[in-house]
């Protein structure tokens, strides 16, 4: 509202004030001053704003010519041990190239004082268990589930003995390499990570049952191997999971597929459904000249024994492969994860917006959005459902920005009050209307205009859709095998990477 119209509203309501009573002086000039606040506030759109919803808020004067490089590096290996859920496959794909994922895992006794009974004689069969992991396939979130990939492809999956005891590993990060032997059994065929599974279960002295158990991978091994292996081993070394583990070593699975895309699938260890199951004849003990056929389940679960997963990436022959060796300006970038391809970004003219602007400033609400540069979201390869966004710190250690560090006197003493007091989301999940990607980052842009941040490096990579949101780890687990292209600050096509700042100048030096 202009001043002038301000000036005369108040002339034309002069007679009504003067007649006012003096001993309500005080309040009327309280009221005048604050009616000349709120009225002369109209005027400047720089002002926050009333108390409107998110859509309607006035929330400053918007700069988003604020320059964001992006370019495409490769992450970094990451631990893999205590995985809620472990990667297995192998998948082919023209824009990331080949990845492929592996397991190794200790196998312990059923139990500390195991024995295989009166005169063990024969195996009828022995067979790997593997659940897959369905913890999330109940929800609306399709990419939370046990595949990512063709899953009506045929695979090979193939069990061998390790050459070493995996627990002979001092650290389990998803580049290293576990070298295996014989091979002890496979399975070919399609993966169904959703479908439960009819088996007849043998229990010691009664009548064998049939079962519907979880889905999951079951895997015949070769019984002469297993025979050799673990029923003729010497009665000591079945005495303690210690000594076992160093006779047996533990097991490798493995994946792969010809003429498809294949994809990754996604098994737990969590719970005591893993096992290798041996089923084998043993005599009665009552009736010498009786045989009964009992079982034995040798658990793999990673409460008790480590498992740990082996994932590569070759990118030969991909666009990728040009931009990790020719790093520049592109009009897309890549994001992958499994310790895959994540981007580096900067902001190399915030150091010097508020010289720019010439004053200094309040930032009210920053905002990094990410779109992606392929919307269309298809089959098989779905865009990944969220990023994370991180920081390195003077040591080149990575670390979470302000936005995500809230303070919390339990979980995280040394964080920060601000986005603890915000109630403001830190945001990266995907929008499936708006395509993009969104993060909160006003605490880390205005710390960087002030100089209390240097910006060492920030950095974009997937994650998990129901990672934890508060305080999250910023190196990203292999527990989802997600990828998206996004567009770069200088996409053409206006599908790209940008910082929206709303902010108000103050005269404060």
């Amino acid at each position: 509202m202009k001043r002038s119209r301000l000036k005369n509203w108040f002339q034309s309501h002069n007679t009504g004030i003067i007649k006012l009573n003096m001993k309500f002086s005080k309040l009327d000039l309280l009221t005048l001053l604050i009616s000349l606040f709120l009225f002369s506030s109209c005027k400047d759109s720089s002002t926050i704003g009333l108390n409107l919803d998110d859509a309607n808020k006035i929330t400053g004067t918007l700069n988003d010519t604020v320059t964001v490089t992006s370019n495409t590096v490769l992450d970094e290996p990451t631990g893999t041990s205590g995985l809620a859920r472990y990667p297995l496959g192998y998948m082919k794909d023209a824009t990331f190239g080949t990845t492929e994922a592996s397991i190794a895992m200790a196998v312990n006794l059923p139990s500390g004082t195991f024995t295989l009974g009166s005169a063990p004689t024969s195996i009828d069969s022995a067979i790997l268990v593997l659940p897959f992991d369905t913890s999330a396939a109940s929800t609306t979130q399709y990419r939370a589930r046990p595949f990512y990939g063709d899953s009506t492809a045929i695979y090979t999956i193939t069990v061998s003995q390790l050459s070493t005891s995996i627990k002979t590993y001092s650290t389990y990060l998803s580049n290293q390499v576990y070298p295996s032997g014989d091979v002890l059994g496979t399975f070919t065929g399609s993966i169904k990570p959703t479908t439960h599974v009819k088996i007849t279960s043998i229990i010691d002295a009664a009548p064998d049952t049939a079962l519907v158990t979880v889905p999951e991978l079951r895997i015949k091994l070769n019984t002469a191997m297993i025979q050799s292996k673990i029923l003729a081993l010497d009665s000591l070394l079945l005495t303690t999971d210690y000594k076992f583990n160093a006779a047996f070593r533990g097991l490798k699975i493995t994946a792969s597929t010809t003429g498809t895309n294949g994809g990754i699938m996604f098994l737990n260890f969590a719970s005591a459904n893993s096992n290798l199951e041996i089923y084998y004849k043993h005599k009665d003990a009552t009736t010498t000249t009786k045989i009964d056929t009992v079982a034995a389940k040798f658990p793999i679960i990673t409460t008790t024994n480590p498992v740990a997963a082996t994932i590569t990436h070759n990118y030969t022959g991909t666009p990728i492969a040009t931009q990790l060796a020719t790093p520049g300006v592109y009009q897309t970038t890549y994001l992958q994860a499994m310790s895959g391809i994540r981007n580096r970004i900067k902001f190399p003219s915030l150091a010097t917006l508020k010289a720019k602007i010439g004053s200094n400033i309040i930032i009210n609400k920053a905002e990094l959005v990410i779109d992606s540069s392929d919307p269309a979201d298809s089959i098989p390869f779905k865009i990944a459902p969220r990023l994370l966004l991180y920081k390195l710190d003077i040591a080149g250690q990575r670390t979470n920005v302000p936005d995500n560090n809230a303070y919390s006197s339990s979980e995280n003493p040394n964080g920060d009050l601000r986005p603890a007091t915000s109630g403001v989301p830190f945001g990266g999940k995907y929008d499936f209307t708006k395509k993009s990607y969104t993060f909160s980052v006003t605490n880390y842009v205005q710390d960087i205009i002030d100089g209390k941040l240097i910006d060492y490096g920030t950095y974009l990579a997937p994650i998990a859709y129901d990672a934890a949101i508060s305080y999250p780890n910023p190196y990203p687990l292999s527990n989802n095998a997600s990828r998206v292209v996004i567009g770069s600050f200088s996409n053409t096509s206006n599908r790209k990477i940008r910082l929206n700042i709303y902010y108000v100048k103050t005269t404060n030096k």
